[in-house]
């Protein structure tokens, strides 16, 4: 355990993979709590490896991805609501609604589309707010909700949705009811 601790705080970005591959059956939680801050890693692939071995893992973990949605980094409370998602972790849902209002558009964007995924349907209104978030993204992981839910727009809502001209946000909003 303290070579995997080792490996994951300072090995290469190619080792860190390697035993990020072996983890996804892992319950211990100094081990868990190393894989959800590789959220965090400068490399990509290592991200990525650390989001498939927290998906995968088949141990009840939602209490740590639920802990690490206060971190102080970004791209740990957007990529761990995410997980939250994948894994279907409906429990999650009350503190996902939390971060909607989280200054990062990146962890805005994450937790509007982790939320629609998990069709939370308490977050109707989050989702309609969502529509006018001044981040891109935002509006089109709560488009896509919105679509998803079959949750109705107000008519005036929808012409100011696409003030950018978006081709995707067109394409979106010709699927809205």
């Amino acid at each position: 355990m303290e070579n995997i601790s080792k490996v994951l705080e300072s090995g290469s970005s190619q080792e860190k993979i390697k035993i990020l591959e072996t983890l996804d059956k892992t319950s211990n939680p100094t081990i868990l709590e190393k894989i959800i801050s590789k959220l965090d890693d400068d490399d990509i692939q290592v991200r990525g490896e650390a989001f498939s071995s927290l998906v995968l893992n088949e141990n009840d973990i939602s209490n740590f991805l639920i802990k690490s949605l206060n971190s102080t980094s970004k791209n740990i409370r957007g990529f761990a609501s995410l997980v939250l998602a994948n894994r279907n972790e409906k429990n999650a849902i009350s503190e996902l609604i939390k971060l909607t209002k989280d200054e990062r558009s990146m962890v805005r964007s994450c937790v509007v589309g982790a939320l629609g995924h998990l069709r939370a349907k308490e977050a109707e209104e989050i989702f309609l707010q969502s529509l006018l978030d001044s981040n891109l993204e935002v509006r089109k992981s709560a488009l896509q909700a919105i679509i998803d839910l079959k949750i109705i727009v107000p008519e005036d809502m929808k012409k100011e949705i696409n003030i950018q001209k978006d081709s995707e946000i067109e394409k979106l909003l010709l699927k809205l009811k």
